[in-house]
């Protein structure tokens, strides 16, 4: 297949491209060393994608910093929905596939069991709101679409999570972590390969794709530690208020993968699992 990936410079897309070894990959950014293309712009989305004819379009590029989301909010609509209805539109006049990628902030998370993709979505921030309206945009306006809702991305490639733990871990500074919030970590590189297989079949819809599992992010930078054989002495568990952010986080957003089970492909490993293969990478790419 011919496959244009957007946000291709960035932690997902890097991993992305990787995971499509035996297709026609074209990937296309703002940044890095990608093909530029700002997807803001109509005119030049309809034009590139028209003149590529992708038979899919992985639509990763997004305004992702979920406290800027709030305090810039027209940016994140402009990208996150404004973006996302351009890259539809091109893809419905050309007839490709589009799979685009949310988020578990779509949901308000005062759920006592995890979402499945058929549940009511109740967005708290800017961030999840643009991304829900990125989704209904797409559903509106494409008719061979998937939407994959994620949560928690971490990878080798690009600023996460684990290699800030492991950074602020061995300057021997004081770590303070939510110990209140509840998801699932989710790892770039077992998110590539499963959106790899989601658009071999042709079922479309919305899919939940996170590594199996749940914990806090007080037990993942634990686990980061104690994988890494460093001490936790230093890390100690606060609550969500004692945190300084102006965006109000779903305290419960562990998602349900109900649509992977329908469609017989398989699920993604447990999160520690994901986690001890993403220490081994990065401690090589860091030598």
């Amino acid at each position: 297949m011919k496959i244009l990936v957007t946000g291709a410079s960035g932690m997902l897309g890097q991993d992305m491209v990787s995971a499509l070894p035996d297709d026609e990959v074209v990937g296309v950014d703002i940044t890095g060393d990608s093909i530029p293309l700002d997807i803001t712009d109509l005119g030049a989305v309809r034009t590139f994608i028209a003149r590529s004819k992708p038979d899919v379009v992985l639509h990763l590029a997004a305004f992702t910093n979920v406290d800027a989301c709030q305090t810039e909010p027209e940016t994140a609509w402009r990208v996150n929905a404004g973006g996302t209805w351009n890259i539809a539109a091109a893809c419905q006049e050309t007839d490709a596939a589009m799979l685009y990628i949310s988020t578990d902030f779509v949901f308000d998370g005062r759920a006592a069991q995890p979402y499945d993709e058929f549940e009511r979505a109740n967005p708290l921030s800017v961030y999840g709101r643009t991304k829900y309206a990125g989704e209904e945009l797409v559903r509106q306006m494409v008719r061979k679409h998937y939407i994959a809702r994620t949560a928690w991305l971490y990878g080798p490639l690009g600023k996460s999570f684990p290699a800030t733990i492991l950074r602020v871990a061995r300057e021997g500074k004081p770590l303070r972590v939510i110990g209140d919030q509840e998801g699932s970590p989710t790892y770039t590189v077992d998110l590539a390969e499963a959106v790899a297989r989601i658009i071999r079949q042709p079922l479309y819809g919305v899919y939940h794709v996170t590594n199996s599992g749940s914990c806090s992010w007080h037990e993942f930078a634990r686990a980061i530690l104690l994988d890494s054989g460093l001490n936790d002495a230093n890390l100690s568990r606060i609550n969500s208020e004692e945190w300084p952010s102006p965006t109000k986080r779903p305290a419960y957003s562990v998602l349900e993968h109900r649509a992977l089970r329908l469609a017989n492909l398989p699920p993604m490993r447990p999160w520690r699992d994901a986690l001890q293969d993403f220490l081994v990478r990065y401690a090589e790419i860091q030598k």
